[in-house]
């Protein structure tokens, strides 16, 4: 059992290090498409991939909470933007690792939205994520990235996502929300995209596709991958990140500062301090 967790997150961590890479391609260059398309074109593409697995596994769809999801959707749609917009313009690997901030958002979020208590610990873990921040961002420095405050707030917006699918997976099944999502995401992300638009070529609608295919083949391994002890399966998703560096490094040659590789650590850092906690926590409530 542990094994097919393991081999379902990193798969998932695989699939979301790929889907960050296609999407820097598409939104650069001459031809760059607008980060707007891009989501575009993963919110439609995900639908499709979905459509044909509701065919084929007929599931039992319930009356869905429609202004929670509408709530999750424009978080997870303003987030992945987000995301996409600022891994065209810097390092892949220092983008996703600054997304990486997001559970520590959503601890904190959770704090005022779901009343939940937040230990010394925690606050220590959000200190600790916050400066492994910085130091990606690097503000009041020559070596600022601006596009890092748009990763930033993708992160922030997905962080929020999380309280609402917190809500959502209190009440659905994990494939209604799914289908769902995408299906209020690609309403939203095409009308807005509506107004950028330009003619993709058909290098791009096949950048497109592998973009959706990609991010829904991680969202299905994830959730695969959950259905064991969080605990254990969180970490192996932070490999994202060498698949992303990686790939980047293959695709586009770039090689991660110092400060870089320090800042995306010490998030990484931040967030398995939290996952630990969260295990040792439940190990003494079951005692």
């Amino acid at each position: 059992m542990n094994l097919r967790v393991v081999a379902m997150m990193l798969i998932a961590a695989a699939c979301m290090g790929a889907a960050s890479l296609i999407a820097k391609a598409l939104g650069s260059g001459p031809d760059a498409l607008h980060p707007f398309q891009v989501s575009a074109g993963r919110f439609v593409f995900a639908l499709a991939a979905l459509s044909i697995g509701a065919v084929a596994l007929r599931p039992r769809i319930v009356q869905p909470n429609l202004p929670l999801h509408v709530t999750r959707v424009f978080l997870g749609w303003g987030g992945v933007t987000c995301l996409f917009a600022a891994v065209a313009l810097m390092p892949v690997a220092d983008a996703t690792a600054i997304t990486f901030i997001n559970p520590i958002i959503a601890m904190l979020l959770a704090i005022p939205l779901l009343g939940e208590r937040v230990g010394k610990w925690r606050f220590a873990a959000a200190g600790i994520a916050f400066s492994g921040a910085l130091l990606l961002i690097r503000p009041g420095t020559d070596a600022m990235q601006p596009a890092a405050l748009i990763a930033l707030a993708g992160a922030v917006l997905m962080g929020a996502e999380v309280i609402a699918i917190k809500r959502l997976t209190a009440r659905e099944a994990p494939f209604q929300i799914l289908i769902v999502n995408n299906i209020i995401g690609c309403v939203i992300a095409l009308t807005v995209a509506s107004f950028v638009w330009n003619a993709p070529s058909s290098l791009q609608w096949l950048g497109l596709a592998g973009l959706g295919l990609c991010v829904v083949s991680a969202q299905v391994c994830f959730l695969q991958a959950m259905k064991g002890e969080a605990s254990f399966a969180m970490p192996f998703f932070y490999t994202t990140l060498i698949f992303a560096a990686l790939l980047d490094f293959a695709l586009f040659g770039v090689i991660p500062s110092g400060l870089s590789l320090i800042g995306a650590a010490t998030i990484v850092g931040a967030a398995l301090l939290l996952v630990w906690r969260e295990h040792v926590a439940a190990k003494v409530s079951r005692v």
